[in-house]
């Protein structure tokens, strides 16, 4: 007797090559950030539940939406960035504005992992690019810190939740 699967989260298998299971580990929390979220209306998407008032499960998924974008298309693939954040507010990715709402925010970030996906498919993981001045960055690093900030991210989305409706668990 198996258990069904109720989520769109993809399965990471017990074993395989390096490229299967970095990608299949990121792949599965990024489908965790979606499934944490999935019930949430505006409003509660939006409604901080922490002191900063800035960590809010829509505020959660734009952030990611943007660093999926910086790590993936800014420093990998070398595009400009069009993030909202400046030096002057750098908090810009995590702040729900009018009009945003947990849906489009979703479809934001599905679309930005999209592109990542397409863009590390192309790459060896060893392919490295210039980065910050004389350092070298490479696609494994990008895709382990991926794994490290996505996971970081769904560990606040848990508890966001939690505090928001007492939703819990995977």
């Amino acid at each position: 007797m198996g258990s069904e699967k109720t989520d769109n989260r993809v399965d990471v298998p017990f074993s395989g090559d390096e490229r299967t299971l970095l990608c299949s580990f990121l792949d599965f929390l990024r489908g965790t950030i979606e499934h944490k979220c999935r019930g949430l209306g505006d409003e509660d998407a939006a409604r901080p539940v922490l002191p900063s008032q800035l960590t809010t499960a829509a505020g959660i998924v734009k952030h990611l939406r943007w660093v999926e974008n910086h790590w993936f298309r800014v420093a990998l693939a070398g595009e400009p960035s069009k993030a909202p954040y400046t030096q002057d507010d750098p908090d810009a990715d995590w702040r729900v504005e009018p009009g945003e709402t947990i849906s489009g925010l979703l479809a934001d970030y599905a679309a930005e992992c999209t592109a990542s996906r397409e863009l590390v498919a192309g790459l060896d993981l060893d392919h490295e690019v210039a980065f910050r001045g004389d350092e070298r960055l490479s696609v494994r690093w990008v895709l382990i810190h991926m794994i490290e900030e996505t996971g970081r991210h769904a560990g606040h989305l848990d508890a966001v939740r939690e505090l928001l409706d007492g939703t819990t668990g995977e």
